[in-house]
């Protein structure tokens, strides 16, 4: 491993390269200014990365007529690109993303990353992303790294040895933090309904964001849960502090809180940091629904852009604008399904801000279904929760009607009788 400067590091990018970002809370933006910098003397640079934190300074001009970005998961910071001419987006779920490094469908020439200090030993921990990081280290031609002593060191898979690293910068400063936000009063109802789902003794997998956090707010009388999750955040620390996670029923890790990354506070990150009770695994691991699905009672709380009368969920795009991405909702509403008393439950707003109904007569034109009907079980708003699973397409769009926000429930129910002829 030779370090050097940001400048040199860099120099390693060819034109026509394609080259790996790490992303989420472990971006590592100094090297991607760096790129940037060489905008002028390089071109046709393809990016491949999932959902990345900072400014993007590729997807702006004058950067952007040297890079392409071929992203795995649309974050706010590349969307606008990646509708436009020069970008776009692979679909593909979160687990099998390895696999289009592996096989050689995405070779790929760079890797940038970001990493702790070296132990005595020589190993570097990949912090709070191993995700889908593992395996393009593994397979880039040159990895080149950001080493930071603010990089939490984190258990599990996400090692790698500094004999793996061809050229290294040192930078010192934060990573990326997500302070929670104030819990709203839907957020809350919502919360208190798809808690009422949940057993004692359940492996809960949840995503970031108000009613993941309010679904955990509600659960301080629970007893023995277990977490094994493509991610997490802060809600899980009171739950922890308070005895209610302890994992002991888990059959995979047990005691352990298995995810491939994690968002959120200083406070989080330092619960992470040398903490042997987390263990980061790559997504392949995490999202395998054979490997979900022995756990007992999973309970996966997922959220949706919109619902149809009929079950069918798009939680990726608006319309035919893409949003977000697949990432490893399937994975585990099927690992969940196939749990044993496992429950996959979808939880969402009943409108948007703007009042327009989530659940919908047909989804927009364009729009992906992300979930299937056929997978679709509990559906909760801040109206209740009704279960579709063994219904039949009048019976489900009876039960949507009934927890859709009221400003809507005449104009579906005319919807519903069209279609059905209830």
């Amino acid at each position: 491993m030779l370090i050097t400067s940001p400048e040199k590091a860099v120099e390693v990018i060819k034109t026509g390269n394609r080259v790996f970002f790490q992303g989420a809370a472990m971006t590592p933006n100094e090297l991607i200014d760096a790129i940037c910098d060489r905008h002028k003397e390089i071109k046709d640079i393809e990016i491949v990365s999932i959902h990345t934190e900072g400014e993007a300074r590729y997807t702006q001009a004058p950067c952007n007529e040297s890079f392409t970005l071929n992203s795995l998961f649309v974050g706010g910071n590349v969307r606008k690109f990646v509708n436009g001419y020069k970008g776009d987006y692979v679909p593909i779920f979160l687990s099998e993303i390895c696999l289009l490094f592996r096989r050689n469908i995405l070779p790929l020439n760079v890797a940038f990353i970001q990493v702790s200090p070296p132990d005595k030993h020589g190993y570097c921990s990949l912090g709070v992303s191993v995700d889908v990081t593992l395996p393009a280290i593994e397979m880039a031609k040159k990895v080149v790294a950001q080493i930071n002593p603010q990089v939490p060191r984190t258990h599990g898979d996400g090692i790698i040895h500094i004999n793996q690293i061809d050229f290294a910068i040192e930078v010192d400063r934060p990573i990326h933090e997500h302070e929670p936000l104030e819990i709203s009063r839907i957020d809350h109802q919502i919360g208190n309904h798809v808690a009422s789902l949940i057993d004692d003794g359940a492996t809960l997998q949840m995503g970031i964001g108000n009613i993941p956090n309010a679904v955990l707010s509600n659960l301080g009388n629970h007893k023995r849960l277990g977490i094994h999750t493509e991610m997490f955040s802060d809600g899980v620390l009171p739950l922890i502090e308070k005895g209610v996670i302890t994992g002991e029923e888990k059959a995979v890790k047990q005691g352990k809180i298995v995810s491939c990354f994690a968002v959120g506070s200083r406070k989080l990150y330092d619960f992470i940091d040398d903490n042997p009770v987390c263990d980061f695994r790559e997504a392949a691991y995490t999202n395998d629904t054979a490997r979900i699905r022995r756990n007992p009672k999973v309970t996966a709380i997922n959220s949706a852009i919109e619902i149809d009368l009929t079950g069918q969920v798009c939680a990726d795009t608006i319309g035919s604008r893409q949003f977000s991405g697949v990432g490893g909702q399937m994975d585990f509403i099927r690992g969940a399904s196939l749990s044993k008393g496992g429950k996959p439950i979808f939880a969402m707003s009943s409108e948007t801000n703007k009042g327009v109904s989530k659940i919908v007569p047909f989804l927009k034109e364009g729009a992906g279904v992300t979930t299937t009907r056929a997978h679709v079980h509990y559906i909760a708003t801040e109206y209740g929760v009704v279960n579709l699973y063994g219904k039949n397409l009048k019976q489900r769009a009876h039960a949507l009607i009934s927890i859709a926000h009221p400003n809507h429930r005449e104009y579906l129910e005319k919807e519903a009788n069209k279609r059905f002829n209830l």
